[in-house]
């Protein structure tokens, strides 16, 4: 797996993937940046609720549950001093689809924060994460 990084103006800088894709991040006015991209250790949080959510839906769908949406809402805490690392992160998950299993939800959140995903895991040695779910009966909510 590769990365590049490249300053294009002040505090902007271009980041690419090794498959091609980029994207934007830019810092702060206050830190010589002008608020035109997301901030690095935004990135992290996306990244982690990116990570999970693969697993989530990958695994729930696996087990022939019908996903057929899945938000991930990521907040977290940081350190007051340098070096400024998380140091608490809540994930809320809302898992739509039709007729849905709850505790193969739980289970499939619980096999990525403890077996899947990579990000959690090593975010989790440095910052406590927390978590709480609901699944979303679409056949009921279109009902309603």
């Amino acid at each position: 797996m590769k990365a590049r990084v490249k300053l294009v103006d002040g505090m902007m800088f271009v980041g690419e993937s090794g498959t091609g894709h980029a994207v934007v991040m830019d810092a702060a006015p206050e830190y010589g940046g002008r608020n035109l991209g997301i901030r690095p250790m935004e990135m992290l949080l996306i990244g982690l609720g990116g990570c999970t959510a693969f697993d989530v839906v990958q695994i729930l769908r696996k087990g022939r549950e019908n996903v057929t949406d899945c938000e991930v809402e990521v907040t977290a805490e940081r350190a007051e001093t340098d070096p400024k690392v998380f140091t608490a992160i809540h994930m809320e998950y809302r898992v739509k689809g039709r007729d849905l299993t709850p505790a193969k939800v739980e289970r499939a959140i619980q096999l990525s924060k403890e077996k899947y995903c990579s990000a959690s895991i090593m975010l989790g040695a440095v910052a406590k994460i927390t978590h709480n779910w609901t699944a979303i009966d679409e056949a009921a909510e279109t009902a309603a």
